[in-house]
C-alpha cells in the first residue's frame, strides 16, 4: 500500500497533535450570532405581538329602515303629481293621482259634446253657456274618478318616476321612498361585504369610511362601529327590496352574493354635519342619505403565533 508523501509528513509531526482544531472562522460566528438574536426577537413578536387587518367594501348612507318601492294600484294616466323628490310624507299622504281607463273615456265623451255645443255657439249664446256647464261637469266627472295613489309607511321621497302624463299599468314602480320616522333619525351606513370575508368581521369593529361627497384627502373619513352582520348573503332582489334601487344593487352584488354589514356613525356635536371624522372638523356641510361610500373594516388584531397554530 502507498501513502502520498503528504499524509506520511504529517504523520511523523507528533508535536503538532497539541494544536487546537478550529471549526469555525471569526465571521462566521458573527453570522450565526446574528441569526440566533434574529430568530429569538421573531419568536418574541410572533408571541407578544399583533397584526391588523382590514377589509373594504362598498357602501351606502342611509337609515336603519331602508327604502321601499311605491307601486301603483290601478292602470291609467297620471293626470297631477302631489309631492316633490326631498319631501318628507307621512303614511297614507296622497303622492299622484291617476286618471283609470274609464274616466278617460268619460272625458272623452263629454269632450266631444263640448265640441259640438261650441259649433253652435254662434248662433245661440245660450247654447255656448250651456256646453261651458258641460265641460266643467266632465272635468269634475274625470277628477272624481281620478285614484289617488298614497303612501305606505312615512318616509322620504328619494325619487318619482311617474310624471304628469304618464301612463301606468297596475303594479308600475310609481316612487321610491326612504323609511324615515323620525326628522332626527341619525344616518347609518350599510356595507355589502364578500361573502367569504364577512364572517370574520365582529360587532364593534371599527370602521372608516370614505364618503363620495367629501374629500377625503381635506376633511378624512367618517367614524363608525360595526352594528350588526348579516346573517346570510344577499340576492340582488334584496338588495334592490332595502335600497330601491336596482342599479345600486347590481352595482354591490357585481362580485356576487354580498354580506350586508349595518355601521353605526359615531355623533359629534363639534362638526357641522353631526358625525365624528378623522379630521378635527369635518366637511362644513351635512351629508345627505343614498351618498356612496367605501367603508375599511378594522379586523381584530391576530397574533402571528396564530397563523402557525391549528
Amino acid at each position: 500500500m502507498q501513502f502520498r508523501q503528504k499524509a506520511l509528513s504529517k504523520l511523523q509531526s507528533p508535536e503538532e497533535i497539541d494544536l487546537p482544531v478550529r471549526f469555525a472562522r471569526p465571521q462566521g460566528w458573527l453570522v450565526l450570532t446574528v441569526t440566533v438574536v434574529a430568530m429569538a426577537a421573531a419568536t418574541l413578536w410572533a408571541v407578544n405581538g399583533s397584526v391588523s387587518s382590514t377589509v373594504r367594501a362598498p357602501g351606502i348612507l342611509t337609515h336603519a329602515q331602508g327604502s321601499y318601492v311605491l307601486q301603483s294600484p290601478v292602470a291609467g294616466q297620471v293626470t297631477e303629481v302631489l309631492a316633490e323628490e326631498g319631501k318628507r310624507l307621512p303614511a297614507g299622504a296622497p303622492l299622484l293621482k291617476v286618471r283609470t281607463a274609464g274616466a278617460q273615456g268619460g272625458s272623452g265623451a263629454d269632450s266631444g259634446t263640448e265640441s259640438d255645443t261650441d259649433a253652435d255657439a254662434g248662433t245661440d249664446t245660450g247654447g255656448g253657456s250651456g256646453g261651458d256647464s258641460e265641460g266643467e261637469s266632465g272635468s269634475r266627472s274625470a277628477d272624481k274618478d281620478a285614484t289617488v295613489v298614497r303612501t305606505i309607511a312615512p318616509g322620504r321621497v328619494t325619487a318619482l318616476v311617474a310624471t304628469i302624463g304618464a301612463v301606468v299599468t297596475t303594479g308600475a314602480n310609481v316612487a321610491v321612498l326612504e323609511r324615515v320616522d323620525d326628522a332626527r333619525a341619525p344616518l347609518m351606513a350599510m356595507l355589502y361585504l364578500p361573502a367569504d370575508n364577512g364572517s370574520a368581521v365582529p360587532v364593534g369593529a371599527r370602521v372608516d369610511l370614505t364618503v363620495q361627497s367629501v374629500p377625503s384627502q381635506q376633511y378624512g373619513v367618517l367614524r363608525g362601529r360595526v352594528k350588526a352582520v348579516g346573517r346570510t348573503s344577499q340576492t340582488r332582489q334584496q338588495i334592490t327590496g332595502f335600497l330601491g334601487d336596482g342599479q345600486l344593487a347590481e352595482q354591490f352584488s357585481r362580485q356576487g352574493r354580498p354580506l350586508p354589514v349595518l355601521v353605526e356613525l359615531e355623533r359629534s356635536s363639534g362638526t357641522k354635519s353631526g358625525y365624528a371624522w378623522s379630521s378635527s372638523e369635518g366637511p362644513p356641510y351635512a351629508v345627505g342619505s343614498m351618498t356612496l361610500a367605501t367603508g375599511a373594516v378594522h379586523l381584530a388584531d391576530q397574533r402571528p403565533i396564530d397563523w402557525l397554530l391549528p
